[in-house]
C-alpha cells in the first residue's frame, strides 16, 4: 500500500468453525453488510485476502453524494446518507463524515440541461438540489476564475474519509462480535444438496449458511468459477492528494475536467473527472456486447489502454483448487497524465491551488457493470450465495445502504429500498452455477 495511508490494519481474529454468514470482501460493502448484519443478531466472519478496505474503497473520492445519481440508486443513496450521518456515533469511532454539501459546476447551457433533467428525476424525493446562479454563485464559489453558467448545489449531501471510514467500520463491527479475518482469501464455496454449507478459506474451512460475495473488482473471477457469467469490467481511476490552501469551497466540487474534496487533514483529494482509463482484458473481448452500448455513451471519458494487466489476466487461472493464491492487494499505477492534468484544470478555475503542492498519488481499480448500477441480490441457482459488486465508482458513497439492504435479503426482513433495480437477471446472462 505505498500509494496509501497505511493505517488499515484491524486485528486478525481466529477464524471461527461455524457462523451464519460468511461475507466475503473487506471493502465499504463488505464491512458494512457485516456491521449490519450483526446488529440483528446473525453471527458473521468477513474473510479479506488482504487487508480492510486495501483496494478501490480507501482510493476513491471519499464522497457521499445524492445528487446526480441514477434513479436506480437514488433511493439507496438517500438511505446511506441517513445512515451515514449517524455512523460515527453507530460505531463509536470517526468516520470523517461531514455534510459539507457537493455542487457540480456547468460550464455550458447544454450542462445545465442534463442536470435539469435529473433534477425533474430527484423532485419526487424532496433533496434541496438547486440551481446557483449569478451573485449567489460568486458567494457559494470563492476564488473561482473561470466563467460557469450555473452550480447545481446539493447541501445535504457530504464526505467521508475512505482510508479512516472502512478501517473504522470494520473496528465497530467487529466490537460488535465480527470475525474480522484478513490475510484469510476464500477459494471455494461448499454446498450441500445444492445450498450453500461452507467455504473453504486458506486458513481452514468455515460452516456457514449464507455467503455475501462483495469482492469488488474480484467478484467477476470469482464467480466464474462457481459457474456464474457476471458481467463485470475494471476501470481505473487516478487520485492525488494536494497539501492544504485557504480561499476555496470547503465542500466537494465536480466540473468537467477536474473534481476536489477538502479532507479531513486540511489538504485536498483531486481528480480529473470524467477521465479514466479501460484496461483492454480478455474479458473486454468477452463481454464486448454487454458494453458496447456504455462505450458509445461514454467515449469521451475513456481512454482504452492494453499493456500488462492483459497479459496478467490473460494468464490467470479462471478456475483454481482450494489451497491456491492469487494477488493479496491490487494496487496500480496511476496514470501521471490524468492526475497532473486534473491538477492544471483545477489551477485554472481556483488560482489559489498554484500555490498547493502535489502529496501522493495512486489509482484503483473500479468494478463496473453494463449499466453502472451494482448487483445487490440473491443467486437463484445457488441458495444461500448472494452477490454485491458492481458498484461502478459509486460504492464508497452508498455503501452503508448497500449492507443495510444486502442484510434485509439474507435475513428475509423488509428491504430497506426496493431491490428491483439491482437484481442480477437484468442482465439476461448469467449461467446457471456448476
Amino acid at each position: 500500500m505505498s500509494r496509501i495511508i497505511p493505517d488499515l490494519v484491524v486485528a486478525p481474529q481466529e477464524l471461527p468453525a461455524h457462523v451464519d454468514v460468511v461475507v466475503i470482501g473487506g471493502g465499504i460493502i463488505g464491512v458494512s453488510t457485516a456491521l449490519s448484519l450483526v446488529e440483528r443478531g446473525v453471527s458473521v466472519a468477513l474473510c479479506e485476502k488482504g487487508l480492510i478496505g486495501a483496494e478501490q474503497s480507501s482510493r476513491n473520492w471519499g464522497w457521499v453524494r445524492q445528487m446526480g445519481r441514477d434513479p436506480a440508486e437514488l433511493p439507496l443513496a438517500i438511505e446511506s446518507l441517513r445512515l451515514w450521518r449517524g455512523m460515527n456515533e453507530r460505531i463509536g469511532g470517526e468516520t470523517g463524515f461531514r455534510q459539507a454539501g457537493i455542487a457540480y459546476l456547468c460550464d455550458t447551457d447544454a450542462d445545465v440541461a442534463m442536470y435539469d433533467e435529473w433534477l425533474k428525476h430527484a423532485t419526487s424525493f424532496d433533496l434541496d438540489s438547486r440551481f446557483v446562479r449569478g451573485e449567489a454563485l460568486k458567494t457559494l464559489m470563492p476564488g473561482m476564475a473561470k466563467p460557469i453558467r450555473a452550480a447545481l448545489h446539493t447541501p445535504s449531501d457530504g464526505k467521508a474519509e475512505p482510508f479512516i471510514a472502512v478501517p473504522a467500520i470494520a473496528r465497530g463491527a467487529a466490537a460488535k462480535g465480527v470475525h474480522i479475518l484478513t490475510n484469510c482469501a476464500v477459494r471455494s464455496i461448499e454446498r450441500s444438496a445444492g445450498r450453500v454449507s461452507g467455504c473453504v478459506t486458506e486458513r481452514g474451512e468455515i460452516r456457514c449458511s449464507s455467503v455475501v460475495l462483495a469482492g469488488g473488482a474480484w467478484s467477476r473471477l470469482f464467480a466464474g468459477n462457481m459457474g456464474i457469467d457476471l458481467p463485470v469490467l475494471k476501470i481505473l481511476g487516478s487520485v492525488a492528494r494536494v497539501s492544504s490552501i485557504e480561499g476555496v469551497p470547503d465542500f466537494a466540487v465536480g466540473a468537467g475536467n477536474f473534481a476536489f474534496r477538502r479532507r479531513l487533514d486540511g489538504g485536498f483529494t483531486v481528480a480529473q473527472r470524467n477521465a479514466n482509463v479501460a484496461p483492454i482484458t480478455p474479458d473486454s473481448f468477452r463481454l464486448f456486447c454487454d458494453y458496447t452500448p456504455t462505450l458509445i455513451k461514454s467515449w469521451n471519458e475513456l481512454t482504452l489502454r492494453i499493456g500488462g494487466q492483459f497479459v496478467r489476466e490473460l494468464k490467470m487461472a479462471r478456475s483454481w483448487k482450494s489451497d491456491e493464491v492469487h494477488v493479496r492487494i491490487l494496487d496500480p499505477d496511476p496514470s501521471l497524465r490524468f492526475v497532473h492534468g486534473g491538477v492544471t484544470h483545477l489551477c485554472e478555475a481556483f488560482p489559489a491551488f498554484r500555490d498547493a503542492r502535489i502529496m501522493q498519488m495512486w489509482a484503483g481499480l473500479m468494478d463496473v457493470t453494463p449499466d453502472a448500477v451494482p448487483v445487490i441480490a440473491p443467486v437463484g441457482s445457488v441458495p444461500g450465495f448472494y452477490l454485491a459488486t458492481g458498484f461502478s465508482g459509486h460504492g464508497f458513497g452508498i455503501g452503508p445502504g448497500a449492507g443495510a439492504l444486502m442484510a434485509d435479503l439474507v435475513t428475509g426482513s423488509t428491504p430497506c429500498v426496493d431491490p428491483a433495480p439491482f437484481r442480477m437477471e437484468r442482465f439476461k446472462r448469467l449461467k446457471r452455477a456448476a
